[in-house]
């Protein structure tokens, strides 16, 4: 059992990282025009707000870069395996934010709701597999003093 466990968790590392390298990448890329929709955005729907939060990111000229920057790393980190747990923590932002973006402004994309909270669920797995040994670096029950 113990065997299956440490595969379950390499595949995780693996799996997780190669997908948040891959997003970052793609952060970098030149995304192809779209055609416009002949359909107007309809004021205070989910499609809209989606538009403007995706398009909110992409406008300032440094957020969506980063993010790439970001998740580039913490996929790395993952795929190293010797780092993974930092590679995790640098991702439960990101998850978070992904996951929440499907449940609020993506309630119909079932799919993708279940694979955001799949990716949030790996990242805390990953963290909770180390719990043990992170636990003295994250609480100490001695008073701060410089």
């Amino acid at each position: 059992m113990s065997k299956f466990i440490s595969i379950f968790f390499i595949i995780a590392q693996l799996s997780l990282g190669s997908l948040f390298v891959y997003a970052g990448v793609r952060k970098f890329l030149p995304s192809p025009a779209r055609k416009s929709s002949s359909t107007e955005l309809v004021t205070g729907s989910t499609k809209e707000q989606m538009v403007k939060f995706i398009g909110g990111l992409k406008a300032n000229s440094y957020f969506w870069p980063f993010l790439g920057i970001v998740e580039i790393t913490a996929g790395l980190l993952l795929v190293s395996q010797f780092f993974a747990v930092a590679g995790a923590f640098l991702l439960i932002p990101v998850s978070l934010n992904i996951f929440l973006f499907h449940i609020f402004l993506k309630p119909d994309d079932v799919s993708g709701g279940i694979m955001s909270a799949l990716y949030l669920l790996i990242n805390i797995l990953i963290i909770s597999k180390k719990y043990k040994s992170l636990k003295s670096i994250l609480y100490t029950n001695k008073p701060f003093q410089l």
